[in-house]
């Protein structure tokens, strides 16, 4: 089954908690801490794979977790690092964070993270957690036996929107039942359905070509209708996958459709194309007129060719194969003078996030921010000591001053992370 979209929940390994040990040896005295760190916790990376064809298995499998660090040990024992998390994706997947609006209400493909055109590419999405020190680390001149260590940070988590783009070098485009997909058949190795009814084609096909000396890509998608770009018949859920491609082969059915001539059919597709994307109504067209095996279809290339002057037609029996190699050579020739697209490069983006932030909601003062809810999380809050080094950090960040500015009293609650404390001064 042939799925080109899919929404993953993934989240990179929590760090390993640091351990709070001291070295019990016979004969030495005064062994002090010894306690190691944890290790950082695995990533979640998206790598390209060009044996891919769908994102079927993500799909089925939206929920995505790296491996946790390990935990540190006595004897100064640094935990390992979490196993990183490789998800395999087709070439052509693009991938695009989910933002949720001041409103609570997410909105979906806010921002392109990448494109992954190129086989073997790789972008670490999210990056585990850091590792808990452990007490052997905090030992200074004035409290050489800590009582206390790190626990590890968590790891990055999100949601991403996955689309799948394939990557072809020419287009079929045309209305239902023009013989796109009896043509691919003819032209390739491809075996897409084929049946005397509109719509046989649910899902693009590829089909790969020798023109000439060189080997050209075709992409055919299913048959559009007016209204396409709004989501009539398939819509534009799979116009996409020719939004990459350097030129488009129009294919026309003499025959017309319904009670469409060939010239209306050939505007109407023109301008749903020009209504989804101006970058593809952009593209170069050769006009491919179909099933001239079949009786009217001489006075009807007359007619279309007085319908449309200035525009290139290539008369073509799919069924019969007249005309095909001729086009062949046409669509390779004008291949040639057409640039490869570059592929697209998205900046990275770098905000600045203040360490902190106040809300107050009547007699509770709500602190928030990735860093200090960082700091809270790797804080072992039953461990006095610990308590009261993080005391310490929160007064240096200027959160204590910045409470008073805010009008907190004695008694008042404040809330960091998932803990309540009350405020004295």
């Amino acid at each position: 089954m042939f799925i080109d979209y899919a929404k993953i929940y993934i989240k990179a390994g929590d760090g390993g908690n640091g351990c709070m040990s001291f070295r019990r040896e016979k004969y030495v005295p005064l062994g002090g801490p010894d306690g190691g760190g944890g290790g950082n916790g695995g990533d979640i990376i998206v790598k390209a794979d060009k044996g891919l064809k769908t994102l079927l298995d993500l799909r089925r499998h939206p929920h995505y977790r790296a491996k946790n660090g390990k935990h540190g040990q006595g004897k100064k024992k640094q935990g390992g690092k979490g196993e990183d998390l490789v998800i395999l994706v087709p070439c052509g997947t693009m991938v695009y964070k989910i933002k949720t609006s001041s409103s609570g209400k997410i909105k979906e493909k806010q921002e392109l993270i990448v494109d992954l055109v190129e086989d073997k590419k790789e972008i670490k999405l999210n990056v585990g957690g850091r590792g808990g020190r452990g007490n052997a680390s905090f030992k200074t001149a004035k409290n050489n036996a800590p009582h206390f260590a790190e626990r590890g940070a968590p790891g990055e988590k999100s949601t991403v929107i996955l689309e799948l783009k394939l990557i072809a070098d020419i287009g079929l485009v045309g209305y239902p039942n023009a013989g796109k997909s009896t043509f691919l058949s003819v032209i390739s190795s491809a075996h897409p359905k084929i049946a005397d009814y509109p719509f046989t084609t649910l899902s693009p096909n590829l089909g790969m070509v020798e023109i000439g000396d060189e080997n050209f890509v075709f992409a055919d998608i299913p048959g559009l209708i007016e209204g396409a770009y709004l989501g009539i018949g398939l819509g534009d859920t799979f116009l996409r996958h020719i939004e990459r491609t350097r030129m488009l082969l129009h294919f026309i059915d003499l025959t017309g459709f319904g009670e469409k001539s060939p010239e209306e059919i050939f505007k109407i597709t023109n301008k749903e194309i020009r209504l989804f994307s101006r970058n593809l109504s952009s593209k170069k067209q050769i006009i491919v007129a179909n099933k001239m095996d079949l009786p009217q279809a001489e006075k009807a290339l007359i007619k279309l060719k007085k319908k449309l002057p200035g525009f290139k037609i290539f008369p073509i029996s799919a069924v019969t194969k007249k005309g095909v190699r001729d086009l062949l050579f046409a669509t390779g020739k004008m291949l040639k003078k057409i640039k490869i697209p570059k592929e697209k490069i998205v900046p990275v983006k770098y905000v600045y996030e203040l360490p902190f932030k106040i809300k107050k909601t009547e007699n509770i003062f709500e602190v928030y921010g990735k860093k200090i809810e960082t700091l809270i999380r790797m804080t072992d809050i039953s461990n006095d000591e610990a308590v009261g080094r993080l005391q310490g950090i929160l007064k240096k960040m200027g959160i204590e001053e910045a409470l008073k500015k805010r009008g907190i009293k004695d008694g008042n609650e404040v809330k960091i992370g998932d803990y309540v404390f009350i405020y004295k001064e």
